[in-house]
């Protein structure tokens, strides 16, 4: 079964991404890695918080129905407490697996901090901060909350100031929403290659330090 990043962008789109991260690197010594994941967290608070918000009226609704047809009144508490465990258990595996009902309950605050926080992990996992220059920039994309975020390291932020990595992030998340990724991706590379060009022209001994493309 594909991921939620693997089924984001086709085989072809991949291809389409990786060539034009190595066309514009032929353009500048600096290494621009852009990372797709299906989510930046699991968050467990937020199933246990959907399923149970999801159980309390179901049980409530059901329970007199329940009762009744039981001969045992119609507000028995054990066959609130007996619908309610059936119901959570239901409605925890539906929101763990679809997407669409598990986004509705999560927190935007939440959201930002474990896209920015699952950023910054990857981008040292993945070794951006080791390139010769310390100009390596991660264009990183979280499914699950539509969510992008772009790293760079200290040699590009020394010239570049971070309203360009802003305008960028907005160019790939208004792409998702019209379900123009590829096409949205492609276009901040190629933002991200001008202006690298200006300020890390390619060298003669330039080699390519990183992937162009991680989806996982």
């Amino acid at each position: 079964m594909q991921t939620l990043a693997q089924r984001f962008l086709t085989e072809a789109e991949q291809n389409r991404i990786s060539t034009l991260v190595q066309q514009m690197e032929q353009q500048t010594s600096g290494e621009i890695v852009p990372m797709v994941v299906s989510a930046s967290h699991s968050y467990p608070s937020t199933m246990i918080f959907g399923a149970t918000l999801l159980a309390l009226p179901f049980s409530l609704v059901l329970m007199p129905l329940v009762s009744t047809f039981f001969w045992l009144g119609s507000q028995n508490i054990w066959i609130f407490i007996a619908l309610f465990m059936a119901l959570y258990g239901i409605f925890y595996g539906m929101v763990q697996r679809f997407t669409w009902l598990k986004r509705l309950f999560l927190s935007r605050k939440q959201v930002e901090a474990e896209v920015q926080e699952a950023a910054i992990t990857s981008f040292f996992t993945e070794k951006l901060y080791k390139t010769k220059d310390e100009n390596g920039i991660l264009i990183f994309i979280s499914i699950l909350e539509r969510k992008a975020w772009v790293l760079a390291d200290s040699g590009i932020n020394a010239h570049i100031d971070q309203e360009k990595w802003q305008e960028i992030i907005g160019l790939i998340t208004r792409g998702i929403k019209e379900k123009r990724q590829c096409e949205a991706i492609c276009e901040a590379i190629i933002e991200i290659g001008r202006q690298l060009k200006k300020h890390f022209p390619v060298q003669d001994n330039d080699i390519n330090e990183l992937h162009n493309l991680i989806v996982r």
